[in-house]
């Protein structure tokens, strides 16, 4: 019988993640305690390790830049469909 993968969410990873890091108690007994293999517990430890510096990188919310670079894309996107549909018009006017 197939077993259905557990799926956390971030707030749970990070929470253990950071139990771990504070070393209150062994990643054994958190792991029987949050019911998680043990193994997956240093896992979430060093990537928010290696990771952790990434949060207090730039301001809160989304980066101007990718909002930006969003818009900009969708100006070129549209400016291609409409340099179409004029190509398309006169096409179907010259077969008309």
């Amino acid at each position: 019988m197939l077993r259905k993968r557990n799926s956390f969410s971030n707030e749970f990873k990070m929470k253990v993640a950071l139990e771990a890091i504070k070393g209150a108690n062994t990643i054994s007994e958190l792991a029987s305690k949050h019911k998680v293999h043990p193994n997956q517990i240093s896992q979430w430890k060093s990537y928010l390790l290696e990771h952790g510096s990434e949060i207090f990188n730039g301001r809160r919310g989304p980066k101007k830049n990718e909002k930006e670079l969003d818009t900009e894309k969708m100006f070129q996107q549209i400016g291609e469909l409409q340099y179409e549909l004029t190509w398309l018009k006169k096409k179907y006017e010259s077969v008309s």
